[in-house]
């Protein structure tokens, strides 16, 4: 009897060659979690860069202060503007101040808008993000792919103004649902609060109210960007079907919403009104203001939704019957260049010929009657004077002479450095004489000349006819000087050879 683990029980075409990858790795689902994962990857990094901030910053959770900024740019964006960036900064330092209250204010902003920035990701090209995750492909094969998104994204405003929005990915990181669909998120957002609130659990209730209030926002911000889309190219959005359809379900989400939270307003007020503990009123009233900003927000979402279908055909119509271009230019190396480069010589002249004749445009003619022609024969020529015409004289200033040291300077500077060529010195000893002069500068300029001399233009000097050249060397001597630092340089004078440079000049001439 054949034993089962035996290759030979195994067929042929279930051993040769590699399998795909079965179950869950070849799912989109796995690549939903993986791009939902890689959008926390920048708040991670913020923990792991602050050392390299100039000071000590291990005591700020920038994470913390990171989802903090994304909920404050996402509760003052509005349908049509965003959150203004100096307003956000100002709101984000008292949570700043908060976890390290003795350091000063100057700080606490610095690390508020290093933190803002670096979710805007100011230092990238496109102020993005991009995470690389892998997939199994349908025949098995692992690929990677790259991810590109943003947080928090800079929009333009009325005016020339600049305002910050987040992304659907920024909302999902703060609410801690990954990737999930908009209206069944918002749909189960409202259910748990209002069961939250007849349970008398206040605490939790706020956190569902704030969920709501984010899924809101991001369902605002997909109608927006089909309008937005809709504005610059009607044909890249599908009115058809697709708009038409996110339109009638968000208006029926719009309803739906309002009797949840107008229902669920009233529990609260009575909530607030029945209990005595005072943690319990303020948790109450705070959720008052988070339903009510929940309704305005639906309202606005209405008004836009209904708004829609006009701005479509508005847009249609205007896109349309715009009035088409009359014409177009010449395209020189498409038109010309490259269909004339393989042509015999003869064929392309007759081609060039003909494009620079009509290219260059209308020629006035020399004479167009006979008494003009009459009138330039017989004019005689105008004598033109023999050095061309006079050169106006230019307006001189004289340049004011800014440098540091004198031509009294240089040249005590240059009798100390005129040292005998057997017989160099240390640069200290060349120091001390200077001061010793009474000028104060003089040693200033004796130390540069100097240090310009550990590297002399030997082949300049040789070219020149020089008989001597200064120069210094490091012996490794270490300076001990009061204002000066650094080698001990030791200083002379070199002999070039008279000989050499004559014969040099001789061939040359």
């Amino acid at each position: 009897m054949t034993s089962p683990a035996s290759t030979d029980s195994v067929p042929p075409q279930l051993s040769a060659g590699p399998r795909p990858a079965p179950g869950p790795a070849a799912d989109e689902g796995l690549a939903r979690r993986l791009r939902a994962l890689a959008c926390t990857a920048p708040l991670h990094d913020l923990d792991a860069r602050k050392a390299n901030l100039a000071g000590e910053y291990s005591v700020y959770g920038m994470a913390e202060i990171a989802l903090a900024g994304i909920d404050l740019v996402t509760l003052n964006m509005d349908f049509d503007t965003g959150a203004d960036h100096d307003q956000i900064v100002a709101r984000l330092i008292p949570r700043v101040a908060a976890q390290a209250p003795a350091r000063p204010a100057a700080e606490h902003e610095r690390v508020a808008r290093w933190v803002l920035e670096n979710l805007i990701n100011v230092g990238s090209v496109d102020r993005g993000f991009r995470a690389v995750y892998g997939t199994f492909g349908p025949d098995g094969a692992y690929v990677r792919r790259d991810y590109d998104f943003k947080l928090i994204e800079e929009v333009p405003g009325p005016g020339g103004t600049v305002y910050l929005r987040t992304t659907d990915e920024a909302v999902n990181v703060l609410v801690g649902a990954l990737d999930t669909d908009v209206t069944s998120a918002q749909i189960a957002a409202e259910v748990k609060l209002e069961v939250l609130i007849n349970r008398g659990r206040l605490a939790d209730a706020q956190l569902a109210a704030e969920q709501a209030r984010y899924r809101t926002v991001q369902y605002s911000e997909t109608l927006r960007r089909a309008l937005d889309a809709t504005r610059r190219n009607v044909r890249a959005v599908d009115w058809l079907t697709a708009v038409p359809d996110m339109i009638a379900e968000a208006l029926d989400h719009v309803a739906d919403r309002y009797r949840h939270e107008n229902a669920i307003l009233t529990n609260i007020r009575r909530a607030r009104d029945e209990t005595e503990e005072p943690e319990h009123k303020r948790r109450a009233a705070e959720l008052v203001d988070i339903v009510k900003d929940c309704i305005r927000r639906h309202t606005q979402l209405q008004s836009r939704l209904l708004e829609a279908g006009p701005l479509f055909r508005a847009e249609q119509d205007r896109q349309a019957f715009a009035t088409p271009l009359t014409s177009s230019g010449t395209d020189l190396y498409g038109h010309l260049l490259a269909p004339t480069l393989p042509l015999p010589l003869e064929q392309a002249g007759r081609v060039t010929d003909a494009f620079f004749a009509h290219g260059t445009g209308l020629r006035t003619p020399v004479s167009v009657r006979v008494a003009d022609l009459v009138d330039l024969l017989l004019t005689p020529p105008v004598e033109r004077e023999h050095l061309g015409a006079e050169m106006p004289e230019p307006d001189l200033i004289a340049t004011p002479d800014d440098s540091r040291f004198s031509e009294e300077q240089l040249a005590a500077a240059m009798e100390l450095l005129d040292l005998p060529a057997d017989a160099p010195r240390r640069l200290s000893g060349l120091l001390a004489e200077a001061r010793r002069t009474g000028d104060p500068e003089l040693a200033y300029l004796v130390a540069l000349l100097a240090v310009h001399a550990a590297s002399p233009p030997v082949g300049t000097a040789y070219r020149q006819g020089e008989e001597k050249l200064l120069f210094a060397v490091d012996d490794g001597t270490e300076l001990t000087d009061p204002e000066f630092g650094g080698a001990d340089l030791i200083v002379g004078t070199a002999l070039l050879d008279a000989a050499g440079m004559a014969a040099g000049r001789t061939e040359a001439a």
